[in-house]
């Protein structure tokens, strides 16, 4: 056998491995998950309740693993309108305790719950009387009785690494970090909006938060023009400002109807006398409106429904508050 095809072998014989190993590690995690759900008692609403119910601020302090874990959970939380911190538990004893106030709950993660940093500010949280949750796996550490609640995170074996390495213990205590604040949405009938709030840079936020108003042409963007007005000005309006359409008004300013590029290309073709038309004979019916506090995807939704691309922002139907296009929605994200 050549050694080209040696190589190829042993090549194919080590994919096959490492495809091995991984279904492994992603069934142990996945189990451990899992096992959790077997687990939970009563302390877990009682958690549940305690978030909700806080008078002071939500802490959350870890070490290695188990505190960068702690920063996702506090970072999903704040996300979701749950505010929370997360305390380095090394630098907590070394200064950074001040954050911690009468009243705060405190979640502390630590698998063995013996780790020292996390022990040594368990009698400074008793005086402040914090409301302690341990999130251990080890339900008879010193952490889990001292605590006033105790979340169970404990996983029969690690991944891999001769169970050195944080593997299926940092999967299950983020799954149950997200079953805190899922449980939490749900009990404070949490919606959408409340999601986008938090997210104003995000495509959620920009759809649920983006009003008309902050999107519309008002003032001298209006293409407007008096219902007496004849072609030349019409067309002149329409191209210098760029929306396709015109607006018709009447002496009072009211809106009194819309002419399109379209109205005119058909009157064109139709090959009618233009030199003597008025703006106010181009006009079948009135426009459709929406309300500038309306959001945005409003606007969406009356387009695909009337197969138009512009409408007029008004209150009442009469008074131009200003006019929002197609192409104003697709610059903001909005479609």
């Amino acid at each position: 056998m050549s050694v080209s095809k040696n190589k190829s072998k042993n090549k194919t014989a080590q994919n096959r491995a490492l495809l091995k190993t991984a279904k492994r590690v992603l069934k142990i995690e996945s189990d451990a998950v899992a096992a959790l759900a077997n687990r939970l008692g009563a302390d877990f609403p009682n958690v549940v309740n305690a978030l909700s119910d806080r008078k002071g601020r939500l802490i959350i302090t870890g070490m290695g693993k188990s505190g960068l874990i702690g920063q996702k959970i506090a970072a999903t939380m704040s996300s979701v309108g749950l505010p929370a911190v997360f305390m380095h538990a090394a630098e907590a004893i070394h200064g950074d305790l001040g954050l911690i106030a009468h009243n705060d709950v405190v979640i502390a993660i630590s698998n063995s719950g013996e780790t020292e940093e996390i022990i040594k500010l368990l009698p400074t949280l008793n005086r402040l009387k914090c409301t302690i949750v341990a999130m251990v796996g080890n339900l008879k550490s010193t952490l889990a009785i001292r605590s006033d609640f105790v979340l169970d995170i404990g996983v029969k074996q690690e991944a891999g690494g001769n169970g050195l390495v944080p593997t299926a213990s940092t999967t299950a205590t983020l799954a149950m970090g997200d079953a805190l604040v899922i449980a939490h949405l749900e009990l404070r009938g949490f919606k959408e909006e409340n999601f986008a709030l938090n997210h104003p840079g995000g495509s959620l936020g920009r759809k649920m938060l983006t009003t008309i108003d902050d999107l519309m042409h008002r003032g001298d963007q209006i293409p407007m023009v008096n219902e007496n007005s004849g072609i030349s000005i019409i067309i002149s309006e329409i191209t210098k400002k760029r929306l396709g359409v015109t607006l018709i008004t009447d002496k009072k300013n009211q809106l009194k109807g819309i002419i399109t590029d379209g109205d005119l290309r058909r009157m064109i073709e139709h090959k009618k006398d233009i030199s003597k038309i008025r703006a106010r004979e181009l006009s079948k019916s009135l426009p459709k409106c929406i309300k500038k506090d309306d959001l945005a995807t409003k606007a969406v939704q009356l387009m695909e429904e009337y197969s138009i691309t512009s409408l007029v922002v008004s209150e009442n139907g009469k008074k131009i508050e200003g006019i929002i296009h197609l192409h104003d929605l697709l610059k903001a994200g909005i479609v």
